[in-house]
């Protein structure tokens, strides 16, 4: 969908008239002798500043300021939306959430929203299991994981960055885990803690044999402590 034909929707749905389409325009213009650029002016479509080729671009790299600047937390829809220059429907619509936008403007590889629903299905006793092939498939795409080890990387040496993740690792993804699960906020902080550090040890230190070693020999090797850790034994 374009970004013309979004606004158009966004404006619809939230009961403003968009007026009627350029072309519509022509025709009248044409119709009554004069020209169209002289119906065409002074009409603004709603949703987004003028001039702006790239809206949904323009959020993200909106959104990237806001959460930099005030974390995940204190950042609002609204603020990023005035940011930006467009109507906070706008941003509803190309992203849903707080948390989608805070995926795409990170260029992370999952929505939480998505992935929480899979991660918790099925037998409780196969949950460690679903969690380490989850992480450990998803890094294993190079593309997939270079946005990740990019913020980890910077995390290293940038609070802000730090206090970012922070949030977002915990409201948007350790939370509702743990409340999905009934596993209490150390036990998943202990969980995800090894998994990320295994994470970084295949892909950024390279330690051998993990860095070359199967998934799928992995999984048998993590699996039963992430999962002692779920069920807390």
């Amino acid at each position: 969908m374009s970004d013309v034909t979004a606004e158009s929707d966004v404006a619809a749905g939230s009961g403003i008239t968009a007026g009627n389409s350029a072309a519509a325009g022509d025709e009248i213009a044409t119709a009554g002798g004069v020209t169209a650029g002289s119906k065409a002016a002074g009409r603004r479509r709603p949703g987004r500043r003028p001039g702006s080729a790239d809206t949904r671009g323009e959020i993200m790299a909106a959104a990237r300021r806001t959460f930099a600047e005030k974390g995940f937390d204190k950042a609002t829809i609204r603020g990023i939306a005035r940011e930006a220059g467009v109507d906070p429907a706008l941003v509803h619509h190309y992203f849903a959430s707080k948390e989608g936008l805070f995926v795409a403007a990170m260029e992370l590889p999952v929505n939480p929203e998505d992935v929480i629903p899979l991660l918790v299905a099925g037998p409780r006793e196969e949950t460690g299991e679903r969690l380490v092939r989850f992480i450990l498939t998803i890094t294993s795409d190079a593309r997939a994981r270079q946005p990740v080890l990019a913020l980890m990387r910077t995390a290293m040496t940038n609070e802000q960055v730090v206090g970012m993740i922070r949030e977002f690792m915990t409201h948007a993804l350790l939370e509702k885990v743990g409340e999905a699960l009934g596993v209490p906020p150390i036990r998943m902080e202990a969980a995800f803690a090894q998994l990320f550090g295994v994470v970084l040890v295949r892909y950024v230190i390279k330690l051998e044999p993990i860095a070359s070693v199967g998934v799928e020999e992995l999984v048998a090797l993590l699996a039963p402590t992430i999962q002692r850790y779920i069920d807390g034994s």
